[in-house]
């Protein structure tokens, strides 16, 4: 009887928690959701344990004889949502595990100080934390438990533009300490588990003008992208894509174009061409926690083709000591002429042609 409580209370935890995100007329939705959403996963792996005869209570252990945590008020110490998740009897799967683990820490950020609005920041974790939820409710305890045709998407009353979209990307709203959590979380995430649906569940949505009978009772169309009808939305629509970027620092950058074969890069170089050369770094990255510029992915072609066009290529036998670029630039800078870099020395090469 108590296992079949603990799944009933679970569902009704997710069904709220979606419930009260959809709602118009709260503006505490993410909050409230993560809230939610932490006790309907802890009931339903505490059903799991139970049914699987795991005990999920916090004891020592004194002798053979085990010795269980209390409350002050004699109740048994369960474990908590993460617990539960690390146990090596967890059944649910890593990419799911890390969705969590980034909600359980979103949700440390919030009971500690109050944070602004940062549903648009975290929605996609939102929206795959409930389609996991229906997934594993079905497959651990029956289809009968699932909570998808109960549930729809909301409805707005107004389109995103694109205009719009760049604004809540960048919400300056967003405090620093909810900022700084996901980044440092994304940064120790594979590649694959940030881009899993399963952590992040992102859906393009696209207006769509009907023209056959039936078809103005749908609201959203769903295409898969690549296929030969996603290549054909109409053009005078802007396809939005809500994505959380990857991020590079100013070291990841510069190992890369070695990689390249742009040995001679560096992190000076780099800071030269983006002040002096394009005047700005807007739009090529974001600056997160201790003044810590972090650069987007759209950053490593423009550099690559900084790199391609100044990239020195001076006969060995024109320089008496057989000198690479890079080793005059180190001397340059060793004899105290701190300003001079690779920049400055193309520059002088090319006007000493």
């Amino acid at each position: 009887m108590k296992k079949q409580e603990l799944l009933i209370k679970s569902r009704e935890a997710m069904l709220s928690a979606v419930q009260i995100y959809n709602n118009p007329q709260i503006t505490f939705k993410s909050e409230t959701f993560i809230s939610l959403a932490v006790i309907s996963w802890t009931y339903l792996l505490h059903t799991y344990y139970a049914n699987n005869g795991i005990d999920y209570r916090y004891y020592k252990m004194k002798g053979s004889r085990k010795y269980y945590d209390r409350t002050k008020h004699g109740a048994y110490k369960h474990w908590e949502l993460e617990r539960c998740l690390d146990d090596k009897n967890s059944p649910i799967d890593s990419e799911t595990t890390n969705n969590l683990k980034f909600l359980i820490g979103i949700r440390h950020e919030i009971e500690h100080q109050m944070t602004n609005k940062i549903d648009e920041s975290i929605s996609a974790k939102l929206q795959a934390c409930s389609i996991n939820y229906n997934y594993y409710i079905k497959k651990l305890f029956g289809k009968e438990y699932g909570v998808d045709n109960q549930l729809g998407f909301a409805i707005q009353f107004s389109p995103v533009t694109p205009e719009q979209k760049k604004d809540l990307l960048n919400n300056s709203k967003l405090t620093n300490n909810v900022k700084n959590f996901i980044s440092e979380f994304e940064e120790n995430l594979k590649e694959e588990d940030v881009r899993s649906p399963k952590y992040a569940y992102r859906l393009l949505f696209t207006p769509l003008n009907a023209n056959r009978k039936g078809q103005a009772d749908k609201v959203i169309e769903f295409l898969k992208s690549g296929t030969e009808g996603s290549e054909q939305l109409n053009k005078a629509y802007a396809v939005i894509k809500e994505t959380e970027k990857k991020k590079y620092r100013a070291k990841d950058v510069v190992q890369i174009m070695h990689d390249k074969g742009y040995t001679w890069f560096n992190t000076s170089m780099m800071t030269d061409y983006w002040k002096n050369t394009l005047g700005s770094r807007e739009n090529y990255g974001i600056l997160l926690s201790n003044n810590q510029w972090f650069w987007y992915e759209n950053w490593i072609p423009v550099i690559e083709a900084h790199c391609k066009k100044t990239q020195p290529t001076i006969k060995p036998e024109s320089i008496k000591n057989g000198y690479y670029a890079s080793e005059i630039v180190s001397e340059m800078v060793q004899l105290g002429y701190e300003n001079f870099t690779m920049n400055s020395f193309v520059k002088f090469w090319i006007k000493s042609i």
